[in-house]
């Protein structure tokens, strides 16, 4: 008998934090899990950032359910597809080797940022300058002594500009599409993380109004700097558009110190010259785009009717998976789909619940 043949009630599909945290939790519930993942290592994502990347979760909240790795792990097991089973019950997987594995549920935990996503600006393929991705980029030491346009004011984005100047880059300007909130990584010795589980369950007016509050007394007004207050609510902004705060690890002093220049959104490019939102043309050394991720969802399950069109989960209602738990041979009807929230914590399961991490 092989490990294939081996039944199981979950196949977990992604082995970083998430995954993890989602087989350990099946776990304590009696329920036996195979965690798939594509690459050699576990939680490998996180061997492709940039040397400078800081957790933007506290130590005490970034843990895995007190539990050790799973030994039934599957590395260099790429999944291609999923779909119902074949009798009507459970799911189906299709390994891009072509092969099939199948269980009674089955979990996406592939990442909240999976796939780069780079804009199809104007004059893109004709930049004479130096591109980069923020997916590419290691550090600032290649872009010492240089010009260089960073492209995106998300978390990614605003320490990368940070990093730059911290490796001896010449000029550093972000182009800023949208302002973003930015709030102090710690304030005394409470981390950011859990201000917001504090105010999550708030209405959106109560939990902006305290955002906007916080914000003023921790936060300087950068406006005479090219950076005003945002015009949206801290927590509409996350709602509305999935945009989470930026946290400061150091992009505050360096825009005040003029050592990052904010700019208008870029454009497009002409040649050696880009183009930005107000009209203006720069010509940097190079470019480096910071424009975020997408979750990659489609080509594994987008046939199934449950993205919407931004390729997000539709958030629906989910049975529990504690049901399964109670009565492992019973299968709800409905094949809703849940995500789990950041850092793997389930809000909630269903036939095939989805996990995602930051």
């Amino acid at each position: 008998m092989t490990e294939r043949d081996v039944k199981v009630d979950a196949h977990i599909i992604g082995g970083g934090p998430a995954g993890l945290a989602v087989a350990a939790e099946l776990k304590k519930r009696g329920l036996r899990s195979i965690v798939l993942e594509r690459s050699d290592h576990i939680g490998n994502s996180w061997r492709g950032h940039y040397d400078r990347l800081h957790l933007h979760t506290p130590r005490e909240l970034s843990g895995l359910p007190g539990l050790a790795i799973p030994k039934e792990m599957g590395r260099g097991v790429p999944v291609a597809r999923v779909d119902h089973g074949a009798d009507g019950a459970g799911w189906s997987l299709t390994l891009t080797d072509g092969s099939q594995l199948s269980s009674p549920y089955a979990v996406v935990a592939t990442g909240f940022n999976h796939t780069p996503v780079t804009p199809d600006y104007p004059g893109l393929a004709g930049f004479t300058g130096e591109l980069c991705t923020a997916h590419d980029y290691r550090n600032g030491g290649a872009f010492a002594g240089r010009d260089v346009l960073v492209v995106g004011t998300g978390n990614t984005g605003t320490e990368i500009a940070v990093d730059l100047v911290e490796h001896g880059a010449r000029r550093v300007r972000l182009a800023v599409r949208t302002v973003p909130h930015i709030v102090r990584r710690n304030t005394g010795p409470i981390a950011a993380q859990y201000t917001g589980i504090a105010v999550r369950r708030l209405p959106l007016p109560v939990a902006d109004w305290l955002g906007a509050l916080t914000g003023r007394l921790q936060t300087p007004d950068l406006s005479a700097q090219g950076l005003p207050r945002p015009d949206t609510g801290i927590l509409t902004r996350v709602v509305r558009d999935n945009a989470i705060p930026v946290q400061d690890v150091g992009i505050i002093d360096a825009i005040r110190s003029g050592r990052v220049e904010p700019v208008a959104a870029l454009a497009g490019f002409d040649g050696a010259e880009v183009e930005l939102a107000d009209g203006s043309r720069i010509e940097p050394d190079a470019v480096i785009l910071a424009t975020g991720y997408t979750q990659g969802l489609a080509p594994l399950i987008g046939h199934l009717g449950v993205l919407d069109d931004k390729g997000l989960l539709h958030r629906l209602h989910q049975p529990d998976l504690r049901d399964a738990a109670r009565d492992r041979h019973r299968l709800h009807q409905d094949r809703h789909l849940d995500v789990a929230g950041p850092r793997g914590r389930p809000t909630g399961a269903a036939v095939l619940p989805l996990a995602t991490s930051r």
